[in-house]
């Protein structure tokens, strides 16, 4: 139970603490307010038995807690106004039932990212620009326990013996925790946002991100079953344009998708989704994605989707899109299209080293139809700057060819990129394989050229 607190009239003149609550800025809390809340988050805890109340309905018992916790506020006997005193309620609620104070930033569907430097150091990503918050947690002690509460609810832990894990939130957004004696300066945190409702081919049109043109070009590579690999940046888009690509493969096929931290949301029905596991506490039964690719050639997929290629899972994946399993899909982290070409080789060679280079090579040309580029402009748009595709060998070389190009022409007086989206006018020589599946493409789709921002 609480002790009680003697029932005396103070004023701002007579309790220097009183003052400075009232003046404060409620968007910058100061370490009084902090305390403040962390005070009736104790209390609560001490006064209501969440576990015999979990068994209520979530509205019932959000309703419940929220009158205990007004209790508190009124026994606190804190001069605060109707407004401050809920939102002291509700950032107590988000204690108890979510990410404390990240959960305004969660409720905000604009941020895309969410960066957590330091205890007192937040900044967001929204429009591709980084910005400072002043959203604020009370020490490393409340931060780690935020981050405890996340990796929790996916079965995983971060401790000491294993400082670093990646985890996903209910919302699919995909968070990476660090933790002392990694991180230096406290535990950091970096949660990966993405739309309730994944952007569509349309949208990314309409956003100038590709052309109509292109897209087209896509949609029909998609449903061709051509090999095709998603190559960019950190935050280029990679995860949002496969996404998209995913929802051009007709319903009746059967997709298997494989991923480090499940992040797809693919819209067809069949869809069997797996998921790597780190190692338990021991220190064994890891599950790496060169297992899951290798398992799910067993699993009758008819396309295989790979979040992201980053090891020796690249030999598993180009030998699958060499044995019959076409139209698979995968991302790469590079800064062109031949960058892609050159980790994919390095990749494979980690997986085996006595290939030869040219036989890694010629893995990877028979392998791989298409190379779709994406990059982040200076202005935070992102834009899709090449459409790439491999032709096959000459001699110990792999050759490739632009069928579209983004060319940068500049800025414009509020630092917007000024560029066009243009054909180079080679027809690519998949064409064929277009045609061979009933897919005819309009001429006009390799000779328009579209500006942007000029």
């Amino acid at each position: 139970m609480m002790n009680p607190i003697p029932d005396m009239k103070r004023g701002p003149d007579d309790d220097p603490w009183v003052e400075r609550l009232l003046n404060r800025n409620m968007e910058t809390p100061t370490a009084e307010y902090q305390e403040l809340k962390f005070a009736l988050h104790r209390k609560l805890l001490d006064r209501v038995n969440l576990e015999a109340i979990s068994s209520l309905a979530s509205d019932r018992v959000r309703g419940e807690i929220r009158s205990a916790v007004g209790k508190l506020v009124e026994e606190e006997r804190t001069p605060l106004t109707l407004s401050e005193k809920d939102k002291v309620i509700e950032e107590v609620l988000d204690e108890v039932f979510g990410l404390g104070p990240l959960e305004p930033l969660l409720q905000d569907p604009s941020i895309s990212d969410i960066l957590v430097t330091t205890p007192k150091l937040v900044y967001i990503e929204r429009g591709g620009k980084l910005t400072r918050t002043p959203v604020e947690f009370k020490d490393n002690n409340h931060l780690l326990r935020i981050i405890e509460k996340i990796v929790s609810r996916v079965g995983r832990r971060i401790d000491e013996s294993s400082p670093m894990v990646d985890a996903r939130l209910p919302d699919g957004s995909r968070v990476n925790a660090v933790i002392a004696p990694i991180a230096v300066d406290g535990p950091l945190l970096s949660i990966r946002r993405f739309g309730r409702k994944p952007l569509d081919a349309q949208q990314l049109v309409r956003n100038m991100s590709v052309t109509e043109g292109m897209m087209e070009l896509l949609s029909a590579c998609v449903r061709a079953r051509l090999n095709i690999i998603v190559s960019g940046g950190t935050g280029a888009g990679k995860t949002t344009l496969l996404n998209c690509l995913s929802g051009f493969i007709p319903e009746d096929e059967r997709v298997v998708t494989i991923e480090d931290t499940a992040e797809l949301q693919m819209n067809q029905i069949h869809v069997a989704r797996m998921e790597t596991r780190p190692p338990n506490m021991e220190g064994t039964g890891a599950i790496k994605q060169r297992q899951l690719v290798i398992n799910a050639l067993r699993m009758r997929p008819d396309r295989i989707v790979v979040g992201e290629v980053r090891g020796e899972e690249a030999l598993d994946m180009l030998q699958a899109m060499n044995t019959g399993h076409d139209g698979s899909l995968t991302t790469i982290h590079s800064n062109s299209p031949r960058d892609a070409i050159s980790r994919l080789e390095v990749m494979v060679g980690m997986a085996n080293a006595n290939m030869g280079v040219r036989a890694i090579r010629q893995q990877v040309s028979s392998a791989v139809d298409l190379f779709i580029q994406l990059s982040r402009m200076s202005d935070g748009t992102r834009r899709l700057t090449h459409i790439t595709e491999c032709v096959g060998m000459e001699g110990d070389l792999i050759t490739t060819q632009d069928i579209f190009v983004f060319e940068r022409l500049g800025l414009t007086a509020d630092n917007r990129v000024k560029g066009r989206f243009r054909p180079t006018g080679v027809r690519p020589k998949f064409d064929e394989k277009l045609r061979a599946c009933g897919i005819q493409l309009s001429p006009a789709i390799f000779q328009t050229m579209v500006e942007v921002n000029t």
